[in-house]
């Protein structure tokens, strides 16, 4: 496998520098991602560069994932409009540890002669004082070229300024490059388009350094086709942590993309062929309606970052809404699941008393959540066969009690086909 072409066809180079491809044609190549741990879970934003890294490895190639420990420190201003607020190092080191375990499910690090390496910045800056590192890196780059870079000129040109300390953060992930070429014959850097001008920098810095020949790679920032930003959501980013995000939310993400970004993301995030995919694109065209192309993609993404346990249980989940579920399905679901499958539905509060001593479902469903204006209205729908509990028709001879909660506080009304109600017991 060819690794440039794979991802020339995929639609993932933004920029390479001259000789990159050579230099991957020649050898095995160990090359580098850096990913700062800025919170204890990557979410789907990095994915693009993690499945660089899957590919390189599949081509043959030794990928080496870092883990910013100390850069994630400084906080790196390429794209920002303003400065991160700094993070102390005891949650660095907790989210580092989470993120290892993420990136297992992606990157062999045990097999092969390109088994995939994990490495901490932190580990060779901890030690590294303020005059040694000005004297060994500092004096290498100019301040010129260091502000002709577009994420310093942008953030001067914008009028918020730049600390010192962003400033520098070049220079330290530079660095990273420059420790990584001498002490792990790493000669590649990759990255989203944003970061060119920091694994330049790398570049300069051991060519000046050392007068050997280091490359970059990078891919281009993904966008939804509606010019939104990819991955964010109203309630924020698509984390690979199901704490985060659920495994019915993450699957439905990407069942809800539009058919074009589906197209585009299945190239990028999946590891599907070109045949496969076309393939896949040519049924859609046919069925639209269908969504082929939205659950191959969500279904080897749930797989991958999930299990299939949770794949299965995410698309059982889905069937809720369209009126395929049943009771069991309710009951299977842990409560994290339930509230992602009813997010925005009606809702209402109740007192568990009130089921403990029993209720009538005329009376639950008029009095006390209002679902009906009236017991007259309720007796009418019940008669027509149009209210379900949790899934199950109700009758209006029904009691509504403890046994009807769905982990232990929760109870779905449904009225007609489609209108869903959560009650809340407290």
């Amino acid at each position: 496998m060819n690794f440039v072409e794979e991802l020339r066809w995929r639609g993932m180079i933004h920029d390479m520098m001259p000789g990159t491809e050579e230099q991957l044609q020649k050898e095995m190549t160990a090359a580098y991602v850096g990913i700062d741990p800025t919170a204890d879970s990557l979410h789907i934003g990095h994915l693009v560069s993690i499945m660089m890294l899957k590919h390189f490895q599949l081509a043959g190639h030794k990928p080496i994932a870092l883990v910013g420990g100390a850069t994630g420190m400084i906080g790196d201003p390429s794209g920002k409009s303003e400065e991160r607020n700094l993070m102390d190092e005891a949650s660095l080191r907790s989210n580092e540890a989470a993120i290892k375990k993420q990136l297992l499910k992606f990157l062999d690090f045990e097999t092969g002669t390109n088994n995939a390496e994990l490495v901490n910045n932190y580990d060779w800056m901890k030690d590294f004082n303020f005059l040694t590192f000005l004297r060994e890196v500092g004096k290498h780059l100019t301040v010129n070229y260091m502000l002709a870079k577009d994420s310093v000129k942008k953030r001067l040109e914008g009028g918020t300024g730049l600390s010192f300390t962003e400033f520098s953060y070049q220079l330290v992930q530079g660095y990273d490059f420059l420790h990584l070429f001498q002490h792990n014959n790493c000669k590649l850097q990759m990255g989203g388009s944003d970061q060119w001008g920091n694994i330049t920098s790398g570049t300069e810095l051991i060519r000046r350094k050392t007068g050997g020949e280091a490359f970059a790679l990078t891919c281009p920032l993904i966008t939804k086709a509606d010019g939104g930003k990819f991955g964010k959501t109203e309630k924020g980013n698509i984390w690979l942590d199901p704490e985060k995000t659920s495994p019915y939310a993450f699957y439905q993400f990407w069942l809800n993309c539009s058919d074009d970004d589906a197209a585009k993301y299945a190239r990028i995030f999946t590891l599907l062929s070109k045949n496969e995919i076309e393939k896949l694109e040519l049924e859609h065209k046919e069925a639209p309606h269908l969504r082929i192309l939205q659950k191959a993609l969500a279904n080897e993404l749930t797989i991958r970052v999930h299990s299939q346990v949770d794949l299965d249980a995410a698309i059982e989940a889905s069937t809720i809404l369209f009126g395929k579920g049943t009771t069991e399905t309710l009951r299977k679901m842990d409560e994290r699941t339930l509230l992602s499958v009813f997010e925005g539905v009606p809702g209402c509060d109740v007192d568990r008393s009130l089921l403990e001593q029993g209720v009538p479902v005329i009376d639950f469903l008029s009095e006390h959540t209002g679902i009906f204006p009236s017991k007259g209205e309720v007796r009418r729908m019940l008669k027509d066969g149009g209210v379900a509990i949790n899934k199950e028709k109700a009758t209006d001879e029904q009691i509504i009690n403890t046994t009807h909660l769905l982990n232990n506080k929760y109870i779905i009304v449904q009225k007609g086909k489609k209108n869903y109600y959560l009650v809340k017991v407290g």
